[in-house]
């Protein structure tokens, strides 16, 4: 059995109000294209298909019309789970529509699918979290897929409403995910494929400036043991970089199909093929896409030769980032200047050289000592003067603890 693993489309995303959506388009398009050149059993979408709760309608029509084009009308499974940033009602509201074209969208960490039959394929089992599949080719293989659509606190709460032990409500936000994974473990089957969908952010995984306050905070964080433990394949969301969540679980992140940050300039983005046999590791391999727009940053070493790199690369389609190195502000004509040579230049940034130095001057050295200081002046910037947690220290502080025993292991 083949699936072909992605997620974190944004699409309606924008980059400093500059739209994305052609770029999207082509990408969706791409993508089609790849799942019928790997004749694909099943499209795993692992969330955050939007970029906004209210995604504008050209958004919402880009991904319907995708996701019908790649069920070719039920021939092929289309599994899609919400994440954090789609508005999971909104998400499920299509499903009249989409059940019928063989698309199974979730939205909550309760919702089920429908038994129903379809052309490639058939809902032989419907549970919360949990989806029995028999693909209709000569094989007529069978996959099993827990599914954990983005788990905010109250809807994983409410996921475990149905329990018996109250006190299962006061474990961590880590224990009730992995919870909700071995409770429903129990639905594999040894002799049929098993594999488990999920939009979250697993500890130790990397993340890039695109991800707006993602849980750095450290309370939606799941930790490694406590991701499936049984599952042949895991097919994560949430974090934009493609990389191993775990290796010895087979946990992965497809990444962003689209550079949607500065930060993500250099990372190659790509789709994940894999390959699945009963009782056997999944054999897995990229598929790159196009970077169908560049992200560049400039570093000038004036404002003159700023505008030579504008008139140089004037016909380029790229989103432009200028750090230009000066005495003073630069001037608004100068703006004009190079906006004018260059029609998506995203930020203009001065780098005074008198501040410069003065930052040279005032550098001060952050050791073992006053480092939690440090992060406490940070975390207040960055969250309105709000004070972090006794909780956030602490792990904040476990984390440093264990990176500072690392790097005297290495020195010694």
């Amino acid at each position: 059995m083949r699936i072909i693993h992605t997620s974190d489309w944004h699409l309606g995303k924008n980059l400093e109000g500059r739209s994305r959506i052609d770029e999207q388009k082509k990408f969706c398009d791409d993508f089609v294209k790849i799942v019928n050149e790997e004749n694909a059993d099943i499209v795993v979408i692992a969330g955050d298909i939007y970029d906004t709760s209210n995604p504008p309608a050209i958004a919402e029509r880009l991904f319907y019309d995708t996701a019908i084009r790649l069920s070719e009308n039920g021939r092929r499974c289309v599994f899609v789970i919400a994440g954090n940033h789609d508005n999971p009602e909104r998400l499920e509201a299509i499903n009249g529509m989409a059940l019928a074209n063989g698309i199974i969208i979730l939205g909550y960490p309760d919702s089920k699918a429908m038994i129903s039959s379809f052309a490639g394929f058939e809902v032989i089992e419907a549970k919360s979290g949990f989806t029995k599949l028999r693909i209709n080719d000569d094989k007529k293989s069978v996959v099993n897929i827990l599914s954990l659509p983005y788990p905010s606190e109250k809807r994983l709460n409410e996921s475990f409403e149905n329990f018996d032990d109250e006190h299962k409500l006061q474990k961590t936000y880590s224990q009730k995910v992995g919870e909700f994974f071995s409770k429903r473990e129990k639905y594999y089957d040894d002799e049929e494929i098993n594999i488990a969908v999920s939009h979250i952010f697993v500890v130790g995984s990397e993340v890039s400036d695109s991800e707006r306050r993602i849980e750095l905070g450290g309370t939606l964080l799941v930790g490694k043991n406590d991701l499936p433990q049984k599952s042949q394949y895991t097919a994560l969301g949430h974090i934009h970089k493609p990389q191993t969540a775990s290796k010895s679980l087979n946990a992965y992140y497809s990444g962003s199909p689209i550079q949607y940050s500065k930060g993500e300039r250099n990372t190659v983005k790509s789709v994940r093929i894999v390959d699945l046999e009963v009782g056997k590791k999944p054999e897995i391999r990229e598929r790159y896409i196009d970077n169908y727009k560049r992200i560049e940053v400039y570093e000038c070493d004036d404002v003159q030769n700023a505008l030579e790199v504008c008139e140089k690369n004037s016909r380029k389609e790229i989103f432009a980032y200028f750090e230009i190195i000066t005495d003073d502000v630069i001037d608004q004509n100068t703006i004009r200047e190079m906006k004018k040579l260059m029609k998506d230049i995203v930020e203009i940034k001065p780098i005074v050289r008198d501040s410069e130095e003065f930052l040279a001057e005032e550098i001060v050295e952050i050791n073992k000592s006053n480092i939690s200081q440090y992060f406490s002046d940070f975390y207040k910037e960055q969250n309105s003067g709000l004070e972090p947690s006794e909780d956030v220290m602490k792990l904040f502080k476990t984390i440093v603890s264990s990176d500072m025993e690392e790097f005297e292991d290495e020195a010694d």
